[in-house]
């Protein structure tokens, strides 16, 4: 795959359905542009012009990008962008004049001279010159999406992605990451600030997740050249598949795109559960076309059609099988795949942990306020343990260890963040006063601390 092919809309059909470090990159070019040109007149009717044209010949609606030509060309013909003389605005403007229309919102306006100049640099490299060092060290830089790959608690695998790159590209690195998840009990992938890519990753990830048998996940239908192409699970990858490992997808109102994709693919071959909010509902793939020296358009020259629903997300987003604010989705991702571990566990002990582990996370989930007052009655010394309230907050410390902060469950039982498998309570007299505490493991065990001052 050319890496032009991210930078500008390609007549051939490219699955690209906006990367967003590339999106990023462009922005900040943008914003650098800013004040540094005023526009005049005739550059504004040549960007309208030609944003019109490319609109027309490659939009995946024809009959819409007509309307949208008639509507900025209307607004230019009536002198309604006179004043407006700032390129970066300018862009703007015509990206939601655009979108208002179209109701896309993979349509987008830049204004990037620098930015177009390294396009057409690219345009006249070779054939043989695939991939530039300036895209290979955006996505070495970027981790190749990957922002954090952890274990949690439960041995949960937990993956946070923020775009994907092409599938060629990052497939050695989706290998070392699945396989430091290999043997989780469950997977959660993290969507929430992913605002798409590119198709051929999204395939190489959820390869990983299906038996060697092929699974089609999506086609992708081109306008410019009136085919469709088709996705379905690789038949080799590096590392372990994971057919049986219970699979959590979180999403926000950001999640866009190609995220839009992995979280829809997987919900209707009913291989996720999905979690946090409706996404942001674009299934368009298309690329950045040049319009003229100034200006840039993304012009979206195809549609998503799910093979198993006949339609895609677009406009709608692709809804949660439950809906929870975004800021709480990985606490209740995490709550989901534990009840579903410790319901297929045997063993009484590891069942027993699970609850432990379930109970924090429920309490996280409910914000429990306790006035200073109370809080300040159960600061002090209980034999070898301290309780401290300063600014607010509890915090415990056993034998000159480090200090930890605690957090309420309950009136009286609070947990450490930093320590899950134990918890203290603080017991009362018949009268309200603080006589002690009370120790708890995950194990069942309990100790007891009268309360010495």
């Amino acid at each position: 795959m050319k890496s032009s092919e991210f930078f500008k809309l390609s007549l051939k059909p490219v699955a690209v359905i906006v990367l967003v470090l590339i999106l990023t990159a462009d922005l900040k070019s943008q914003t650098e542009s800013l004040n540094s040109k005023s526009l005049t007149m005739e550059e504004k009717i040549s960007a309208v012009n030609s944003i019109s044209k490319l609109l027309f010949d490659n939009y995946i609606f024809p009959n819409v990008s007509k309307e949208m030509e008639n509507y900025i060309k209307n607004k230019l013909n009536k002198d309604e962008y006179n004043n407006i003389s700032d390129p970066v605005r300018f862009a703007d403007e015509l990206t939601a004049d655009l979108q208002s229309v179209s109701k896309d919102k993979h349509i987008r306006v830049r204004f990037d001279p620098e930015q177009i100049k390294r396009m057409r640099a690219n345009d006249n490299k070779k054939d043989d010159e695939t991939v530039s060092p300036e895209f290979i060290n955006m996505l070495k830089s970027e981790n190749y999406g990957f922002r954090k790959v952890e274990r949690l608690s439960g041995n949960i695998g937990y993956i946070d992605l923020r775009n994907f790159g092409p599938g060629e590209l990052i497939k050695d690195k989706v290998a070392s990451v699945m396989s430091f998840v290999e043997d989780c009990n469950a997977l959660i992938f993290d969507m929430r600030n992913n605002g798409g890519g590119d198709p051929s990753g999204i395939q190489v990830i959820s390869s990983y997740l299906f038996s060697d048998e092929p699974v089609h996940l999506n086609d992708l239908y081109f306008r410019p050249t009136d085919t469709l192409e088709q996705f379905w699970t690789l038949k080799d990858i590096k590392g372990k598949r994971m057919p049986d490992v219970p699979v959590y997808v979180l999403t926000s109102s950001y999640t866009f795109s190609g995220a839009e994709e992995f979280t829809y693919n997987l919900k209707n071959l009913k291989r996720a559960t999905v979690i946090g909010e409706t996404t942001g509902g674009g299934a368009h793939p298309g690329g950045v076309n040049i319009a003229d020296d100034n200006f840039a358009v993304f012009v979206p020259v195809g549609r998503a059609i799910n093979p198993i629903t006949k339609t895609n997300w677009e406009g709608t987003g692709v809804s949660p099988d439950y809906e929870i604010s975004s800021t709480k989705a990985l606490t209740k991702a995490q709550i989901l795949a534990l009840e579903n571990i410790s319901s297929n566990s045997r063993d009484e002990k590891s069942k027993r942990n699970f609850n432990w582990l379930i109970e924090s996370l429920n309490a996280s989930m409910n914000e429990i306020n306790i006035n200073s007052d109370q809080l300040k009655s159960y600061a002090g010394n209980y034999g070898d343990r301290k309780v401290f309230y300063e600014n607010g907050n509890l915090y415990y410390q056993r034998n000159g260890r480090q200090k930890l902060e605690l957090t309420p469950m309950s009136e009286d039982t609070f947990m450490l963040k930093e320590v899950e498998f134990f918890r203290i309570r603080f017991e009362k007299d018949s009268s309200g006063n603080v006589t002690g505490l009370t120790g708890l493991y995950d194990d069942g065990k309990t100790d007891n601390s009268p309360r010495s001052e």
